[in-house]
């Protein structure tokens, strides 16, 4: 696969520089301080990413005025002039609409522009981004370091010796090992002159897009590190504040960039992928593959308790149980298949969402039982995965068989999973306890179940 590089003209005058690789909905990157599209192209620091934004999407990445292959040679780096960038970009490709990534400073860019332009902008992603750098701007030591940053850029930026470099990499990937903190501070270095970085730096003082945030109608979804040393984490906090209905997505860590090492970056990028393609393309790919994550809840007792508080009785509890679990259904995109009496039997595109879905369940009923110690509703979970047969909105096969013989084995309370389920989960924050190989009934070879520990 190989990106494509054009050119376009801003409203100014200004020759701007844009890549598209990939297949998919158009999915825009606003520059972020510093680009280059044939350095990050040839770089596996920055590779990774770009093969990720590419799984689904038609990436567009440009290089701002000032970077790269765009003119260098120019006089304004005002905010206005980055939005002017865009909109030459966007109008360039000649979709009626696109998805915006705004990354760092590009998201104020990227906010500005979704305000100025609500029809052309189908969705918003930001990234360790910010409204106004207030953590700088509002206290005495802040702004001294932002002064020392600009002396320190306007003195020694195009030096070979990278330590007038190694500032700002520390600040954006304080755990990067010596390799990717080597390509970091040489993609600084030619990305753009001492005098473009001296005046694109000053520029973010200058960036505030706080009494905008309320007019975003763009779907939002933002996005931000706990520990992020560059841009603090109580930024992202108030975008999401700030814009009506926006999902937000804390993550942990510290870099500012994200490695091709940490597990969070393909967490966000999944995340990205199914905000902006929404659920039913991805159980549409689900389908296509045919693995599908199946899901069985089990009332413990419900002969018992039928005989105990009566039919109508019962048919509350039901009604609670079945209300609750399509409940987190709905919020975790699970598909109900059938009702089983006293359960549900549900499928899911993917073990994550089947395994959120379980832990949303549970610590319901929990709630619940504790609310209501007369008539509490014992659930027994069981998960497995496979490639179960469709047949008149129904599913079948071994795949099922399985998942609902481990529902069996599970104690109120208790969720199991195959291992199946535990491996295509792995990396995603789940905690199990390995229950060992276990015999189930209908099966001649013994299965190795796991327990989500869900009230971790």
């Amino acid at each position: 696969m190989e990106q494509h590089i054009r050119f376009c003209t801003t409203s100014d005058g200004v020759r701007i520089a844009y890549a598209t690789v990939g297949q998919g909905p158009p999915l825009v990157r606003i520059a972020p301080w510093f680009t280059h599209l044939e350095f990050e192209w040839e770089n596996p620091l920055w590779r990774f990413m770009l093969d990720a934004g590419t799984r689904r999407f038609l990436l567009i990445r440009y290089d701002g005025r000032g970077m790269g292959l765009s003119d260098r040679e120019v006089n304004d780096f005002s905010p206005e002039a980055s939005v002017r960038d865009l909109e030459a970009v966007v109008d360039a490709l000649g979709f009626e609409r696109v998805a915006l990534y705004g990354l760092s400073q590009g998201g104020a860019t990227a906010i500005a522009y979704a305000v100025r332009h609500p029809d052309r902008v189908s969705h918003l992603i930001l990234y360790g981004s910010f409204a106004r750098m207030s953590w700088v701007l509002d206290t005495e030591k802040g702004h001294e370091a932002f002064e020392a940053g600009v002396t320190l850029i306007r003195h020694g930026w195009g030096s070979h010796v990278p330590a007038y470099r190694q500032l700002f990499t520390s600040l954006f990937m304080p755990d990067a090992d010596a390799d990717a903190i080597r390509q970091f501070n040489e993609l600084q270095r030619i990305s753009t002159s001492a005098e473009n970085a001296t005046a694109l730096f000053s520029a973010m003082a200058k960036t505030d897009v706080r009494d905008v945030l309320p007019r975003v109608t763009a779907p939002t979804l933002v996005i931000h590190r706990r520990g992020d040393t560059s841009v603090p984490f109580r930024a992202g906090r108030e975008l999401a504040t700030g814009i009506p209905g926006a999902r937000f997505l804390p993550l942990e860590g510290r870099n500012h960039i994200p490695l091709p090492n940490e597990a969070t970056f393909e967490t966000s990028f999944k995340a990205i992928e199914e905000f902006v393609c929404g659920v039913g393309e991805a159980e549409a790919a689900a389908a296509a593959s045919g693995l599908l994550t199946i899901l069985f809840t089990d009332i413990e007792g419900s002969t018992t308790l039928t005989q105990r508080v009566g039919d109508a009785k019962a048919q509350e509890v039901l009604r609670i149980h079945n209300n609750i679990v399509r409940d987190a259904l709905k919020t975790h995109g699970g598909s109900e298949v059938k009702h089983t009496g006293d359960g549900i039997m549900a499928s899911f595109p993917f073990a994550s969402r089947a395994l959120e879905c379980a832990v949303g369940v549970q610590r319901a009923f929990a709630a619940h039982n504790q609310e209501n110690p007369d008539t509490p509703i014992p659930v027994r979970m069981g998960l497995n995965a496979g490639e179960p047969v469709a047949e008149e909105e129904d599913l079948f096969g071994t795949a099922v068989q399985l998942a609902r013989r481990i529902c069996d084995r599970a104690e109120p309370g208790q969720i199991l999973a195959s291992n199946v389920v535990q491996e295509l989960a792995a990396g995603k924050g789940f905690v199990f306890g390995d229950e060992g190989d276990v015999a189930l009934k209908g099966f001649e070879k013994p299965v190795r179940l796991y327990e989500l520990h869900w009230q971790t």
